[in-house]
């Protein structure tokens, strides 16, 4: 359909010029929660829980990384873990575990998405870091992080993986900021070889190398690497067949 095209082209096929919203009720209540997890793997295990017991009313799942939390916490003043412990990984969710905190307000809940909405704030304030966009099939998402976090560290010791993102779609911010103390400058001079094998592996998982974001210009030129020719060439037809003038948002996702 004709609609699908449009999603995603980054208003390289047309422009929007009327909409339609659909209202639902409002919801009577939510509950938000935050909890403590070992690992990825734990983590799907209990988006699998939640979306057993929970159905369609389950809006939010996100997975936030240690290093993640902790960027928030030193660069956002007022701010704290929502747990005693220290965790490895923790889910943002409105699943009931046995180590997790419940919002019991309005300011709480607020707090919690704070914790998860802060977070590209809190690495602009570090400093310097590397961006990726990414998106695996679900299931594969802790092998993913796994063998991304191995052959990162193999690579460039003491980075430090700023990994969060909405776990319900696939769809991660898996960030490489340089080690404490380092150049940062010179740790952006490594940006080609880390998108590298992060982006590599993405392919390997049969995954996207830009989710949400888009392709843009940035990653325009990265994706013809991993998009076959005959895709690349019916991508370029949709574009003149729809745009012939080379007149909507021209130089973005495809020349």
């Amino acid at each position: 359909a004709l609609r699908e095209l449009f999603i995603g082209a980054e208003g390289t096929l047309g422009i929007i010029t009327a909409a339609v919203l659909k209202l639902f009720p409002r919801p009577r209540g939510r509950a938000v929660g935050w909890a403590a997890v070992d690992s990825p793997a734990a983590a799907l295990d209990l988006l699998a829980q939640a979306q057993a017991g929970l159905g369609d009313t389950l809006t939010a799942f996100e997975l936030v990384s240690d290093v993640a939390l902790g960027l928030v916490v030193e660069h956002f003043p007022g701010s704290r873990a929502p747990l005693g412990g220290t965790s490895p990984w923790h889910v943002l969710t409105k699943a009931l575990v046995s180590d997790a905190t419940l919002a019991a307000s309005e300011a709480q809940a607020a707090a919690l998405w704070g914790l998860r909405e802060n977070i590209s704030e809190a690495q602009a304030r570090a400093g310097k870091n590397i961006k990726h966009d990414i998106a695996v099939p679900i299931a594969t998402l802790p092998a993913f992080i796994a063998a991304a976090s191995r052959d990162l560290h193999a690579a460039f010791p003491g980075i430090r993986l700023v990994v969060f993102g909405h776990m319900g779609d696939g769809n991660l911010h898996f960030n490489v900021s340089p080690p404490a103390g380092a150049d940062q400058t010179a740790f952006l001079g490594h940006q080609d070889a880390i998108n590298r094998i992060v982006h590599d592996l993405v392919a390997g998982f049969d995954g996207s190398i830009s989710a949400e974001h888009g392709l843009g210009v940035l990653r325009r030129d990265e994706a013809a690497r991993y998009k076959s020719p005959v895709e690349l060439a019916l991508m370029q037809r949709v574009k003149d067949a729809l745009d012939p003038a080379g007149l909507m948002n021209p130089g973005k996702v495809i020349q």
